[in-house]
């Protein structure tokens, strides 16, 4: 199987909504502390989320003019065409909005395009990063600024990493290395998930259940407005016990990791 089929058969990611930030507490936590560390002085002009699935936090991010959204698989673009009506509590407009379907070891965009990256809980996913991160690189103009999320730590590696389709998890100290070689900076890091993420370890017990259950709460979150207030009030707090569980945790202990470089 391919990487294109696999990801579009795999639900958890191929059938995400715009939404997913007010579905998922892990989203929700990730976005919030990336969005953060960003800070809202900054505007781009033209960014790009490699890796996006049907949930990019580009959504979240006002202060870009013009946004693209690059995945592997197709059907999650379908959340950027300007036909399909959002199912977000958010207004979106979609105007200067760009879905492609692509490859990261080979970008179809000129060099030196763009001047903000985001390319989250991605590179693990592909077999040669090295491909990807020059990549990344080429079509970074200079002085611009590439925000990445990996899945921290080698010795975390499980049967769950394989099921999601991770070919590894990072140390800090390679990362930054094999980034510096693609001339990308090192500005700062962050926890993104601490402890409390060991609990997708369970997963691989009943995968295909799991599976199930989380496309049921999506559709059932977007079709009960009930339900919908309720699951508000409890993705916010999980989120915030997931946020401060990211804050205060050790490095050599943190899950997932945020990371800024700059292109010099």
């Amino acid at each position: 199987m391919n990487l294109k089929t696999f990801y579009e058969n795999h639900t958890n990611f191929s059938l995400r909504f715009l939404s997913e930030y007010y579905i998922s507490p892990g989203i929700k936590c990730k976005f919030d502390i990336l969005l953060k560390h960003i800070g809202n002085n900054k505007i781009f002009i033209n960014s790009v989320d490699l890796g996006c699935s049907g949930n990019s936090i580009l959504t979240f991010l006002d202060k870009s003019q013009k946004k693209s959204f690059v995945d592997i698989a197709n059907i999650p673009l379908n959340q950027y065409l300007p036909k399909k009506s959002s199912n977000s509590q958010r207004i979106i407009k979609k105007e200067n909005w760009n879905p492609l379907c692509g490859d990261l070891m080979k970008l179809p965009y000129r060099d030196q395009v763009f001047d903000l990256i985001f390319c989250l809980d991605t590179l693990e996913h592909i077999k040669n990063d090295r491909i990807a991160i020059s990549e990344i690189s080429r079509i970074l103009k200079k002085k611009g600024f590439v925000v990445i999320t990996v899945p921290h730590r080698k010795k975390y590696f499980t049967t769950q990493d394989e099921i999601i389709g991770h070919y590894r998890r990072y140390e800090l100290k390679d990362l930054v290395h094999l980034f510096k070689r693609y001339n990308l900076k090192l500005l700062n890091y962050y926890g993104t998930y601490g402890q409390l993420m060991r609990i997708s370890k369970l997963q691989p017990i009943t995968p295909n259940k799991t599976e199930r259950g989380i496309l049921k709460l999506r559709n059932y979150y977007i079709s009960n407005q009930i339900f919908r207030k309720s699951w508000n009030i409890i993705n916010l707090i999980i989120s915030k016990l997931m946020k401060i569980d990211a804050k205060y945790q050790p490095l050599k202990r943190v899950m997932n990791m945020g990371l800024m470089f700059q292109k010099i």
